[in-house]
């Protein structure tokens, strides 16, 4: 059930009370919330109402509280941990919050440093990516459908001043990687302006961009200067043709901007190419020469269902564990670790400096490791790629919301990170195209 306060930073929840014990949680991924509690004042709703000054009375809970000694509920502004003890010794369950598939139990352990971001599965979150925008000047068939004109209006995105502001949060709490994704984050007016601004955030170490390159031409060298380091890359094939037919676009246009972003220093560049059987899945070996011929990295990519486009896409999807073996039959591939956060696995072609990467959502899952959140164009926050938990900051920080409750909620919002993506058990459950999460 919802209070109705729109200003909620958990867009899809509900407050469970209930006669049932721990026996009837998901013992997977139950885990406290005590933070939403140990760190909320007393008289204020620690989860939905997220800062609207009520009592339990004006709540619906779920329980009759009348049923609570008064000292426990206090007068007007009851202390809420007495509250749910109260409750507990009534033989009731303790408070529940559910995010889509995941059940959190508040009295269950879970002690996060207040100065890093840890989920309640142990990993600590130390990457953001930053989506600036959802429009994209391409339209790759497995991202963003042809003709598709349901963006986020511009007076729902987040200014460069709001995402400077969360940025900064995130850093303050440990995150120390940043990569600016889209849609296509060059289309996004003035971004060298943003770029200059984060890069100069204390405890940021790594600030890199993602780029269909369309536009690089001309925006490598003030990026650049803004401070941006590291580039990734789409380029799903260097034949015309076929490039023309997955994106859209002018390839030609694209190598110029890639080219014009070596000339200025990003290093190191990687390419990401998502294999697609029967379209580019026979020249992969060109893509990884024309890296070698570079210096770049290439990183293959498995087809995600995120969206109609997505799932459409699945017809088109192939195991790289194949790729991998054919690659094998020629070269041998060496473990390798590269720095960056990312999800890669890495090989190094026989003894050359030339790198490989395989980036394998389905056929083999890196979820155990994840240490990545993203935040939207419009300020939600998805915890997975590949599950719909998020939640809104947009609308706390348009309320003026302080530095130290934005801490809060950053917190509480991993706390609801779930523990891996369901691609494979449930393809058709990711509805929103990956232009609007930021790849």
């Amino acid at each position: 059930m919802d209070c109705g306060d729109a200003r909620s930073g958990i867009a899809t929840h509900e407050l469970l009370m209930g006669t049932g014990g721990p026996s009837a949680l998901n013992r997977r991924r139950r885990r406290v919330l005590d933070t939403a509690l140990r760190t909320t004042p007393d008289g204020y709703c620690p989860e939905t109402c997220l800062g609207k000054d009520v009592t339990p009375r004006e709540h619906d809970w779920g329980v009759d509280v009348s049923q609570t000694d008064a000292d426990t509920r206090g007068a007007a502004a009851p202390d809420m941990t007495r509250f749910l003890l109260a409750q507990s010794q009534l033989g009731r369950s303790p408070l529940l919050i559910h995010a889509p598939d995941t059940t959190l139990n508040l009295s269950t352990d879970l002690r996060m440093n207040a100065q890093t971001l840890t989920d309640p599965f142990g990993r600590q979150i130390a990457y953001l990516r930053l989506s600036v925008t959802d429009r994209c000047d391409l339209r790759c068939g497995y991202c963003l459908p042809k003709g598709f004109k349901g963006f986020e209006e511009p007076e729902h995105w987040l200014t460069f001043e709001e995402i400077t502001r969360v940025v900064g949060a995130f850093t303050a709490l440990g995150v120390s990687r940043v990569r600016i994704t889209g849609g296509e984050p060059l289309v996004r007016r003035n971004l060298p302006e943003l770029a200059a601004g984060l890069s100069a955030l204390p405890g940021l170490e790594d600030l890199s961009i993602s780029s269909n390159c369309t536009r690089m031409e001309s925006l490598a060298e003030p990026l650049h200067r803004a401070g941006v380091r590291r580039l990734n890359v789409s380029l799903d094939s260097l034949r015309p043709e076929v490039f023309k037919q997955v994106t859209g676009g002018d390839l030609d246009k694209v190598l110029r901007g890639i080219a014009a972003a070596r000339a200025v220093g990003f290093a190191p560049i990687r390419v990401n190419t998502v294999v697609m059987r029967g379209v580019n899945d026979d020249e992969i070996e060109d893509i990884l020469g024309y890296c070698a011929d570079n210096g770049f990295t290439l990183r293959l990519i498995e087809t995600m269902p995120m969206g109609a486009t997505g799932q459409a896409a699945r017809d088109q999807y192939l195991d790289l564990q194949t790729v991998r073996r054919r690659l094998e039959a020629r070269f041998t591939l060496i473990p390798d670790i590269l720095p960056g956060g990312g999800p890669a696995r890495y090989f190094r072609l026989d003894a050359t400096e030339t790198r490989i990467g395989f980036i394998t959502p389905i056929s083999q899952h890196f979820c155990e490791t994840c240490n990545r959140v993203r935040l939207t164009v419009d300020g939600t926050l998805y915890l997975c790629l590949g599950q719909e938990s998020s939640y809104a900051l947009r609308p706390l920080l348009r309320d003026g919301i302080g530095d130290d409750a934005l801490l809060d909620h950053l917190r509480r919002a991993i706390a609801l990170k779930p523990e891996r993506h369901e691609f494979n058990e449930r393809p058709e459950k990711v509805i929103r195209f990956m232009s609007m999460t930021g790849g």
